[in-house]
């Protein structure tokens, strides 16, 4: 096109000022190089039919807004676990909820696409008691079966054995306890069973503690998800130490998610922001004054915290710094 100004129009396109030759409204599509059967235009408020589009003139002044087709909404925000895919980054537990009922409308209030639950004996004195299943569908809802109250590799090996046995599960959750009073994992317990469930076919996801070097240690030796704590389990103090969990996060080859520790939506969101590709949690949940108010609440906060790592927050500074220039005051 001409880029003589006494031979063109001025124009406003999708918002911002633009010179073009006078021509057709076709003209003008084509020399922006878009296709002219592939776009729809609105001429100062006005929609242009298709049809017409080589016939209409452009004009001094016009206001144009012109729109094609592209994929829906940002492309999906997913991770992955042992070949696995989900899109939800928040997993929740299946304890200390008033009923099972209660617990599924908190999973469907926050958008968890994996539950953990703890392997249990069956009450054979009443075999039609309700069950977990009974009210969230594993064939909706990915179970994760984890070794809760185990305290020695073996005992954490045997549950997960019957686990698969019963359910057929291969993508598990690991945590083997040091002591009741703590709850904090014994690493070397947790190291020697991921070592034997890995080369027994499992895919353990392990519990640990927030150590980068224990965590690289879990990575070699099989896991597929490193879960450092972000405080004692059940205590609701949120994670106290940013720094190693994002050490872990840089470090590893695996997904990190912040498991145990959490107590409401913003140490949800931290974990997020630090990088990590997940977090799990119960008690924040199970506790809280409204569950299921709560349960939206963190999916909020996941989804937060995730949209301001993708963005990259700001640098800190020592001193302030104005948003407003300070020069030219009156």
């Amino acid at each position: 096109m001409p880029t003589d100004t006494a031979a063109t129009l001025t124009l406003t396109i999708n918002g911002e000022p633009r010179r073009a030759a006078p021509g057709s409204i076709a003209d003008l599509v084509r020399s922006l190089e878009l296709d002219p059967a592939k776009v729809a235009v609105e001429r100062n408020g006005e929609i242009v039919p298709r049809s017409t589009l080589a016939a209409v003139q452009i004009a001094e002044a016009d206001v144009f807004e012109i729109v094609h087709f592209v994929g829906g909404g940002e492309a999906d925000d997913t991770w992955t676990v042992a070949g696995r895919t989900f899109r939800s980054r928040l997993i929740v537990g299946t304890g200390k909820y008033k009923d099972f009922a209660q617990n599924a409308a908190a999973v469907e209030a926050s958008g968890a696409e994996i539950v953990t639950v703890a392997v249990r004996r069956v009450n054979v004195s009443d075999p039609k008691a309700p069950m977990l299943t009974d009210f969230i569908d594993p064939k909706k809802v990915t179970y994760l079966p984890n070794t809760a109250g185990c305290f020695t590799a073996e005992d954490a090996i045997r549950t997960l054995r019957l686990a698969r046995e019963a359910g057929g599960w291969d993508l598990v959750k690991l945590e083997v306890l040091g002591e009741a009073r703590t709850l904090y994992p014994n690493m070397i317990e947790t190291i020697r069973a991921t070592e034997v469930l890995a080369k027994e076919g499992f895919l353990p996801m392990v519990y640990c503690v927030d150590d980068p070097i224990a965590a690289k240690q879990l990575e070699d030796v099989g896991a597929v998800a490193i879960m450092p704590l972000g405080a004692p389990i059940g205590s609701g103090l949120g994670i106290q130490n940013r720094v190693t969990i994002r050490l872990i996060v840089e470090g590893a080859k695996v997904p990190v998610l912040v498991d145990a520790g959490v107590g409401t939506a913003s140490d949800a969101a931290v974990a997020l922001e630090l990088g990590c590709d997940g977090v799990l949690m119960n008690t924040a949940i199970a506790e809280a004054k409204d569950p299921i108010r709560m349960a939206r609440a963190m999916k909020a906060a996941v989804e937060a915290g995730r949209d301001a790592y993708l963005a990259g927050r700001m640098g800190t500074r020592k001193y302030a710094d104005p948003s407003s220039p300070l020069a030219g005051l009156i």
